[in-house]
């Protein structure tokens, strides 16, 4: 019996050694936590754009729809993503002002509901926004100009 109490104190007496040693001690103390760092000195505009088939975004069944990132540079999966951005920054992320001129392109009267949308970040803040055309053609003129809705 005295033997197997001999056997124990010296095991504690070495594993008490072991964990003083400077090696050891380091790893056991704990690390002060740093900060969270930022990611990225531009806030954050990830878009998903789309174009449905309906007269309400709600509603609408999504025909076409692409990814638009802009920051720190154009990505995703528009075609045209660095026009897209440019597009969106000349108009300040105001997506009613991609819409504003009237369309000159000769469209029918046929009522087909075209839905556009966009939806996500825009340079830090939510975006939430569509416009519904009367049909392809009248969407296709109002939006001739810009590279946004093109894909």
């Amino acid at each position: 019996m005295r033997y197997i109490r001999n056997t124990i104190a010296a095991a504690a007496t070495a594993a008490a050694l072991v964990l003083t040693t400077p090696a050891v001690a380091g790893i056991a103390q704990a690390q002060p936590a740093q900060p969270a760092q930022a990611k990225s000195l531009y806030a954050p505009s990830a878009l998903v754009l789309t174009i449905g088939k309906g007269a309400e975004a709600t509603t609408a069944t999504v025909v076409r729809a692409a990814t638009l990132t802009c920051a720190p540079r154009p990505d995703g999966t528009h075609p045209s993503a660095a026009a897209a951005c440019t597009e969106l920054m000349s108009v300040e992320g105001n997506f009613a002002a991609l819409t504003t001129t009237p369309s000159h392109k000769p469209c029918t009267r046929q009522w087909d509901p075209v839905v556009v949308t966009a939806q996500g970040v825009w340079q830090g803040k939510h975006v939430s926004w569509s416009a519904t055309y009367g049909n392809a053609c009248e969407m296709e003129g109002s939006l001739a100009q810009g590279a946004v809705f093109a894909f």
